[in-house]
């Protein structure tokens, strides 16, 4: 649950959250408070048969590896494809095996594969399995959506009057999210079941609706914590993410990249002089959110992958001009990048060439 926090914003709080029907317009109701949102659903599991690290003696892969995870089979027989948000559970008992866990973007997911299979995470070799097989995980049933203290709107209110059963299907609807300053955050989309409602405790006029899990996705838990600090608002100064790990930057970056701010520096006239302080960058997600900062502000976006960036920079009217501060630290940390297929390749050189490609002319300090 993510409470108001906004004192001063308390009426703002109080409609931090309107249910929308998505195909009418019209507001199911509003709350300050919703439980559900944040988990892990949609995740694949897998067993890799007699895994080797890349380096012998490293320590035992466990626990978070990545945002991407390729998978390149030596005998071509199954295509290079990715593991996305990659865990290690850690070695499957009693076996020389190592169990991972991950968004599949395989349409099925393969089941299995026999042979040599490479494994990088797009910046080192990880290392190789004999094959692998697909696990199913023990049946989970997705949490309920809890609206907590919501002000039922009148269609709502006719709806719930003339519902003849305990569950009350309302179609698809948008869960639109606002922060404290009232300014748009972030829009979940949702089936609608009504399984339940009682009065709330928060007021008498307020119910509290719990929902089915029919949410089309679970806010990732590794972005609960940029969901706190986002909520107070769009940063007013830049480098409020430095803080952060790989993985809850890549969730900020999601959320940037989502959800633009809708004035950036890339429409500003020809010849501006932009500036990036590069003391951060010591990885991907923080390279882009860097870029993104030094040409559109605080929560600015610039792209989240080359072809991102040029799409961006596509949209510029003239040349301008980037003084990339301590970007011996972007050298440091991305020239020695991989492609899916295993093939290493230099990122921060392919950014310096899209910047140029693009007449953003770079001085590097």
């Amino acid at each position: 649950m993510i409470p108001d926090v906004d004192e001063d914003g308390a009426r703002r709080g109080r409609t931090r959250y309107t249910l929308t029907d998505r195909e009418l317009g019209h507001a199911w109701g509003t709350c300050a408070e919703v439980e559900g949102l944040f988990g892990q659903t949609g995740r694949e599991t897998y067993e890799l048969f007699g895994w080797v690290a890349e380096e012998p003696g490293e320590p035992e892969v466990h626990g978070w590896i990545g945002r991407e995870v390729w998978f390149v089979p030596e005998d071509g027989a199954l295509d290079t494809w990715l593991l996305e948000d990659a865990e290690s559970l850690g070695p499957h008992p009693g076996t020389d095996g190592l169990v991972l866990t991950g968004l599949d973007d395989h349409l099925p997911p393969p089941e299995d594969h026999h042979g040599t299979v490479l494994l990088h995470d797009g910046r080192r070799r990880l290392g190789s399995c004999s094959g692998f097989a697909r696990a199913l995980p023990p049946g989970r049933m997705d949490p309920p959506i809890l609206l907590r203290g919501l002000a039922p709107g009148e269609e709502l209110r006719r709806a719930l009057e003339a519902a003849t059963r305990p569950a009350l299907d309302l179609g698809e609807a948008v869960l639109e999210v606002r922060d404290d300053r009232g300014e748009p955050f972030a829009e979940l989309l949702l089936w609608v079941t009504v399984s339940g409602r009682r009065p709330s405790a928060l007021r008498s006029d307020l119910i509290d609706l719990e929902l089915e899990g029919k949410l089309s996705a679970l806010v990732p838990e590794a972005a609960r914590p940029l969901w706190e600090r986002r909520l107070a608002g769009v940063p007013r100064t830049t480098g409020t993410w430095t803080d952060l790990d790989t993985r809850q930057r890549w969730a900020w970056l999601d959320h940037v990249l989502r959800k633009p701010r809708p004035h950036t520096g890339v429409g500003r006239p020809s010849g501006h002089a932009y500036e990036l302080d590069g003391r951060h960058v010591t990885d991907v997600p923080g390279l882009y959110l860097a870029l993104g900062e030094a040409v559109g502000g605080p929560g600015g976006y610039l792209g989240a992958n080359l072809h991102a960036l040029a799409d961006c920079l596509g949209g510029r009217s003239g040349p301008a001009t980037l003084l990339w501060r301590d970007s011996a630290v972007a050298r440091e940390h991305l020239s020695q990048a991989l492609a899916p297929d295993g093939r290493p390749y230099d990122l921060f050189a392919c950014v310096l060439d899209v910047l140029a490609e693009f007449r953003m002319r770079v001085t590097l300090a």
